[in-house]
């Protein structure tokens, strides 16, 4: 056999080994960052204003597959000591048993039922949202930011921004509604790390 053909017959096994590779490559797990992660519920007041409120100290793991993006998986608890509207009184309100309920009811959690692909860079996911011992399915419009490895650690990162709209009155909480929006709009931006290979 001839020099170059066996350069091209090498070089071509190369590609078909890394092709391949990438075709098996495992699903990664990814834990939560929470210190960046941040989930953003808005409404309208009245039609006056639209106030937000974060939730911050946000436990959780993502498992994404890059070449089955159906094998992935979002797991969340929102602590509700986490909830911040920068407002004191009002965050006491929110706590209260006229809206989250805290005292018996401290998180909300979100569990994936599917993952499907939407295009370049995005995802919808699937999922049930339980607050306050009420559960409904919640799809969530998932922009990828960035998967590769942190520049400060090296561990392998992702990055997501999401939204959904869900009715409050799902959920219990609606005080106030339809007065006060019983649309309110989720904004969740998030980063999150596998541990260093």
């Amino acid at each position: 056999m001839r020099p170059l053909q066996l350069i091209k017959r090498s070089v071509l096994a190369s590609v078909l080994a890394v092709a391949a590779g990438a075709a098996f490559a495992a699903p990664v797990t990814y834990e939560l960052d929470p210190t960046h992660t941040d989930v953003i519920a808005q409404w309208s007041h009245f039609g006056f204003s639209n106030p937000i409120a974060h939730f911050g100290e946000v436990d959780g793991r993502i498992v994404y597959d890059a070449d089955n993006v159906a094998a992935s998986s979002v797991e969340v608890v929102l602590p509700m000591s986490g909830l911040n509207s920068h407002v004191q009184a009002f965050d006491e309100h929110l706590k209260n048993d006229d809206f989250f309920d805290v005292a018996n009811y401290p998180q909300a959690t979100f569990k994936s039922t599917s993952v499907e692909a939407a295009g370049e860079g995005r995802l919808k996911v699937t999922g049930d949202l339980t607050i306050k011992d009420n559960t409904h399915p919640v799809v969530l419009d998932v922009t990828l930011n960035k998967v590769g490895p942190h520049p400060m650690t090296q561990a392998p990162t992702i990055g997501f921004d999401a939204t959904a709209t869900i009715k409050r009155t799902d959920f219990g909480l609606g005080l106030y509604a339809p007065n006060v929006s019983d649309e309110v709009q989720l904004r969740i931006t998030t980063e999150a790390s596998a541990k260093a290979e």
